[in-house]
């Protein structure tokens, strides 16, 4: 997605570039992805006394894009963040955008021309191991010092941690990869999920008894390991849930030099989805990809998937 330097874009919150911010600001920095408690905590510190607007700031896009060419998928759009921040008590959204200009600013050249200047910030929250300006040559203490001189408020989070060591972005890209929902949605206090639009398919699910809308997904966007899942899926905005079969990577069965996809099959429905978004949630993942010796081999794979995936689902709290 790329930064609208132009206009805010409203969902719950603005989504803005740092000039177009309403000031003065109580701020939180951090590139905040998955919003797990660690991010949560230090967020709480920016909306809870009332000593500027409270804001979150991040850099896009990843600062690992610009200097290394690393692409750097995101379990949180922009878009989608401005939704799960609202309920948080942040009144907007702000994305410096990453260049390298920006990146060869000393850490007193940032605070002071981003910070100070321009978002006239009155107080400033981040975690303990946040790092900013030339060469990640500033830390939350060098923060702290250089936020002193503009009479500053500074609060430095610890990291939160568990058994397993320390509440991370990390971990919860890893447990997605694994397929292991529960533990992602553990680590960020809500499901996992994400949108797609209905595009045209290729038809032979339907011509094998099981339709399927097939997603196009923000190439950005952080996804699942390949699998089979039992889902959720809402359509367009819609609060109401529908069951659903997921199929996530390529078709090995079908066309194995297809690139990966996204098809969701709606359990017990008949519906026309084409042009129409979907947000699907997926729940569990029900089995890795195989190939089948054919299409009848596949049909009768997927009937056990849909059966498997009912089950689960009729037990499953959305």
């Amino acid at each position: 997605m790329p930064l609208k330097s132009s206009i805010c874009t409203i969902t719950l919150i603005p989504l803005c570039p740092p000039k177009q911010a309403r000031v003065p600001t109580a701020l939180a920095l951090g590139s905040f992805d998955g919003l797990h408690a660690g991010h949560r905590r230090v967020i709480n510190e920016i909306v809870k006394d009332g000593k500027g607007i409270p804001t979150v700031v991040s850099f896009w896009p990843h600062p690992r894009e610009v200097l290394y060419g690393e692409q750097r998928l995101r379990l949180d759009l922009p878009s989608e963040k401005t939704e799960l921040l609202g309920p948080l008590g942040v009144e907007q959204l702000v994305l410096v955008p990453f260049d390298h200009s920006l990146a060869a600013l000393s850490p007193e050249e940032f605070v002071d021309q981003i910070l100070v200047q321009t978002l006239k910030a009155k107080k400033i929250a981040v975690g303990a191991n946040f790092r900013f300006g030339k060469n990640r040559q500033g830390d939350a203490q060098r923060l702290k010092e250089l936020a002193s001189h503009a009479n500053i408020d500074i609060v430095i989070l610890p990291i939160i941690e568990d058994s397993q060591g320390r509440i991370s972005s990390s971990r919860i890209r890893n447990a997605l990869n694994e397929g292991d929902l529960e533990s992602a949605k553990k680590f960020m206090g809500r499901p996992f999920k994400f949108r797609g639009q209905v595009v045209e398919g290729k038809g032979i699910g339907r011509k094998i008894g099981w339709p399927t809308a097939n997603l196009q997904v923000d190439g950005r966007k952080f996804l699942p390991g390949i699998g089979v899942y039992a889902a959720w899926a809402f359509l367009n905005e819609s609060k109401t849930p529908l069951p659903a079969v997921m199929n996530l990577g390529p078709q090995p069965t079908v066309d194995p030099n297809s690139p990966s996809c996204v098809e969701v099959h709606l359990l017990n429905q008949q519906l026309d989805l084409r042009g129409k978004g979907l947000i699907v949630q997926p729940i569990k993942r029900l089995r890795s990809q195989k190939r089948f010796e054919g299409l009848n081999a596949l049909s009768k794979q997927i009937s056990n998937d849909a059966k498997m995936a009912e089950l689960i689902l009729q037990s499953t709290k959305v």
